[in-house]
């Protein structure tokens, strides 16, 4: 896995051992990045469940002013760490190793992100549980994207309800980013 554009473009970076995550493809990164050029440069970006920061680490390499990223498990944050390091991004770059929820609610308050970025374990509803706290959250800025990595299976019918819209849907091989904005 590698940095496919801007600052960093060709820098490998490391991945977790293991099935616990499931790393974004280079093509896969491409097609998503294609469609988010219109946030990254200068904005703020939020990688939830980050995983090895690639996504992340991505935005800032494109550009982004600033990232955080929020990963539970010790060994993906120190993953996400020894790569900001390898790649020179510390600098832009906040790691938060706690749950979602909890460092959605520290976040709240503070700078709100042009593009928040989620990528959850599939088939466990924990994208509707983040859906459903930044329906009512001052984290996203104004005309501002959401974009959740699901398995094909994943519907957001309820997405209207919480006050969002789906503004495009790509689809892969086994998964696909939904991007939403607020109503």
């Amino acid at each position: 896995m590698r940095v496919i554009a801007g600052k960093c473009r060709s820098l490998p970076l490391k991945t977790i051992d293991g099935l616990d995550t499931r790393p974004t493809t280079d093509r896969t990164k491409e097609t998503l990045f294609n469609v988010l050029q219109p946030w990254i440069p200068g904005g703020t970006f939020l990688d939830l469940f980050s995983g090895s920061g690639a996504i992340g680490i991505e935005a800032l390499s494109r550009g982004a002013r600033k990232a955080v990223f929020v990963e539970l498990s010790r060994k993906a944050a120190a993953c996400i760490t020894d790569n900001l390091a390898f790649t020179r991004l510390e600098e832009d770059a906040v790691l938060m190793q706690e749950s979602v929820q909890a460092a959605l609610g520290k976040l709240e308050g503070g700078e709100a992100f042009d593009c928040i970025f989620m990528d959850p374990p599939y088939e466990k509803g924990l994208e509707k549980e983040v859906l459903v706290y930044l329906s009512d959250s001052g984290l996203l800025q104004g005309g501002g994207v959401v974009v959740v990595e699901a398995s094909l299976q994943t519907g957001m019918d309820y997405a209207e309800e919480l006050g969002f819209v789906i503004v495009k849907e790509k689809r892969y091989k086994t998964n696909k980013h939904v991007f939403l904005q607020k109503i």
